[in-house]
């Protein structure tokens, strides 16, 4: 069975406290998230991560039928990186790792992703025939999104 990797790098001209503070928001991911995956946060207001944190979504990544996701925060050191692992949701498996490096002009911020379908043969086909492409879409996104985010701020 396939265990499939994305990794985006991105730098960011903000600083670390601020990075930390927007990516470690679970809040967030609504604003770079693309608006046809409809995703959404079910848990209420969470002021502060924590390793062992549950986080409920509802998304609609195919034909508008919602799924329900569940993640867990299983590792966290604050401003330098934090670990999301799905408990259950549309994945075999997705381990999802932040990582953040302060530079001269900013942050860069490393997102890699580890993760398997489920259904076999079929699991590996839907990966070749859209599952790739949505991913590394929505990571194409949230580079877009967050230039402007936050190049807003440096103008």
């Amino acid at each position: 069975m396939a265990t499939y990797i994305l990794r985006r790098t991105q730098e960011l001209p903000i600083g670390l406290t601020e990075a930390w503070d927007f990516f470690s928001s679970p809040l967030n991911l609504e604003k770079i998230t693309p608006r046809y995956m409809q995703f959404k946060v079910l848990n209420g207001p969470i002021e502060k991560m924590y390793a062992g944190q549950l986080i409920a979504y509802t998304v609609k990544p195919v034909l508008g039928i919602p799924l329900n996701w569940l993640t867990e925060i299983t590792h966290v050191e604050e401003g330098k990186f934090f670990v999301d692992e799905q408990r259950f949701g549309p994945y075999k498996l997705w381990h999802h790792q932040h990582h953040f490096e302060v530079k001269k002009d900013g942050v860069v911020m490393t997102d890699t992703v580890h993760y398997k379908l489920p259904f076999g043969v079929l699991g590996k086909l839907a990966h070749w025939l859209f599952v790739r492409k949505q991913l590394e879409g929505i990571f194409d996104y949230r580079f877009r999104t967050l230039e402007e985010l936050f190049k807003l701020k440096t103008d």
